[in-house]
Formats: C-alpha cells, sequence, structure tokens
C-alpha cells in the first residue's frame, strides 16, 4: 500500500478512504486531483481500485467510458503484477484464484492481464509490448513502485 501511496504523491494525487454507494468501489476526482476509495473494500480489493484509478489520474481522465475504464484497468494491471512473478506462479497453479490470492490482486485484474498484457504462443506466454507514442513511459511510474516494495 506505501508504494501505491508513493505512485499516488508522484501523480499530486490524494487518497481518501471513504463511505461510497455499493456500486462504487472508488473514483477519481480530477479537479480536487483526490481518489476516493470506500473503507469496506478488502485488502486486494483496495489495492486495485487504486490502481485502477491512479491509471485515470495518470491518463489524466476526466470522465469515464469504455475506452478510459479499459486503460486504467490495464495500467492497474501492469503497475500491480510483475510479469516474472506471474509467470513464476502460473507454472505452478495457473488457476486465476488462486494467482489473485498469489500476487494481492483480484481474479477480475488476472483476467485483465491475462487478456490485455499476455500473448501465447505456441505454449509459450510473452508480456505484450505497448506500441505508440509514450509506449516507455509507464516504466517511469512502475520503477518508482518497484523501488517502494511494491
Amino acid at each position: 500500500m506505501r508504494a501505491l501511496v508513493r505512485v499516488a504523491a508522484a501523480l499530486g494525487v490524494r487518497l481518501h478512504a471513504t463511505h461510497l454507494d455499493e456500486r462504487t468501489l472508488g473514483l477519481y476526482s480530477p479537479d480536487e486531483q483526490r481518489i476516493y476509495f470506500d473503507i469496506r473494500l478488502t485488502p486486494n480489493e483496495r489495492r486495485v481500485t487504486i490502481a485502477h484509478e491512479l491509471g485515470h489520474a495518470y491518463y489524466g481522465h476526466d470522465h469515464s467510458n469504455p475506452k478510459h475504464e479499459r486503460q486504467a484497468e490495464v495500467f492497474a494491471a501492469e503497475l500491480l503484477i510483475d510479469p516474472e512473478e506471474y509467470a513464476e506462479l502460473e507454472r505452478v497453479d495457473p488457476d486465476p484464484h488462486r494467482l489473485a490470492d498469489d500476487l494481492g490482486v483480484t481474479v477480475e485484474l488476472i483476467a485483465t492481464y491475462r487478456q490485455h498484457c499476455l500473448e501465447r504462443v505456441r505454449g509459450v506466454t510473452y508480456t505484450r509490448p505497448r506500441m505508440g507514442a509514450g509506449q516507455w513511459e509507464y516504466r517511469g511510474v512502475r520503477a518508482d513502485a518497484e523501488s517502494t516494495g511494491l
């Protein structure tokens, strides 16, 4: 959690635990530069929700749409899931529930990681590179998170 707080600080965003309605796990308020997350979340849900909302902050989203939600979810997956650790754990047991528990994330984030961050070719799994302008920018945020022990 400390690493996520540091990433938030690097993005100029504050984190706030609060009671949200039952359908809302978290939200990013660009005007306030704040992320609100529901206080009732489990530790894994909290990590994933904060990372997802950090994705909105990172990309500068000011409203929600399917493209923004997918970008934020992929950002969270890349931020929280180390490819080498994932590969090692998947070789032992590919069950998504087990992987989620071992990685400290949610089953939904494992599904996102598998769909958007991995490519399987003839039984070999590769992480997908980002393409286009800014394809390596996330490494700065990821490096900050890794140096703080995320």
